[in-house]
């Protein structure tokens, strides 16, 4: 089976320091925006259970696929945008509008209309935004 034979000490190594990178990089963000939202402990721990599953299913999953590393993560943008508007939306406003841009980001992504609009973008601005 070929699975088995992509596994060794250095993949597996590296997978995992890939992925504690990604996530603690996220959960940091992710601590901010529910402390600052005024989230609970047990709202909290939530959000990141719900980091670390979607994380692990996503990566794993597209990994599968591809047949290559594939790591995802929690929008940092998007948990930057959480602390950012604080106190002008509460916590159920924050969560409710991240499930509708979830619900409208996905049928965009499999529909591929995502992929033709990204080919759009001229490569020296996407550096751009990627370094900022």
């Amino acid at each position: 089976m070929r699975l088995v034979s992509d596994f060794s000490a250095s993949t597996l190594t590296a997978g995992f320091v890939t992925v504690l990178v990604g996530f603690a990089s996220s959960a940091v963000i992710v601590l901010q925006a529910a402390a600052t939202l005024g989230a609970d402990a047990a709202q909290t721990g939530s959000w990141l259970l719900a980091l670390g599953l979607g994380m692990a299913i996503t990566s794993i999953g597209l990994s599968l696929r591809w047949r290559e590393p594939v790591v995802t993560a929690w929008s940092t943008p998007g948990a930057a945008l959480l602390i950012g508007t604080a106190g002008s939306v509460d916590l159920a406003e924050a969560t409710g509008a991240f499930i509708i841009a979830a619900a409208l980001t996905v049928p965009i992504g499999v529909s591929g209309a995502f992929d033709q609009l990204v080919r759009r973008i001229p490569v020296s601005s996407a550096a751009g935004m990627l370094a900022g």
